[in-house]
């Protein structure tokens, strides 16, 4: 049983959750998603420290910088992500094995060249944003706006790093 799964049984056995307004239902269904972006976005941090270690070439220095930026910021958000299921009264996923087991982003156990290591950032923001769509959306249906708007901020700043970080490629990058 994964750790989500036990979450829902444990919960849906508990009473609505009055504190913020929302019923237990609500809760389960927004803190889900939020772990599932948080075990996801945990991964893509460990990914950007990897490759901020280990980028070389003619673009180590931009990359390196680059790396450490969207790392430093994957940190804050992961912390705000984690807090805000707790607002919910719930527990976040806190380990690593919780991490690896319920993300969809993968680890990188090899050497890279620097390009695909970009094309590894791209292919994780695309995940992180698909999963953030999901959780707003869910957010809307339970008109929780602080939710909402957190994960709007985000996207907005991803998408703008999507857009950069193709840029960098120099190649149009088309949906598959």
């Amino acid at each position: 049983m994964t750790t989500t799964e036990k979450t829902r049984n444990t919960n849906s056995k508990k009473k609505d959750f009055r504190k913020l307004g929302f019923s237990a239902l609500d809760t389960i269904e927004i803190t889900q998603g939020l772990n599932q972006l948080l075990a996801n976005y945990s991964v893509h941090y460990q990914k950007l420290r990897n490759f901020h270690w280990n980028v070389k070439g003619n673009d180590f220095f931009r990359l390196h910088e680059k790396f450490e930026e969207l790392y430093d910021e994957a940190r804050g958000h992961i912390d705000d992500i984690a807090e805000r299921i707790r607002v919910f009264g719930q527990m976040p996923m806190s380990t690593m094995g919780e991490y690896i087991e319920n993300a969809e982003i993968k680890e990188i156990r090899k050497e890279l060249p620097a390009r695909e290591m970009v094309v590894e950032v791209l292919l994780d923001i695309r995940i992180l944003l698909s999963h953030m769509h999901s959780v707003v959306h869910t957010a809307q249906e339970s008109d929780d706006t602080g939710t909402e708007d957190m994960l709007t901020s985000y996207i907005q700043g991803l998408e703008k790093h999507h857009w950069m970080l193709s840029a960098w490629l120099n190649e149009k990058w088309e949906v598959k």
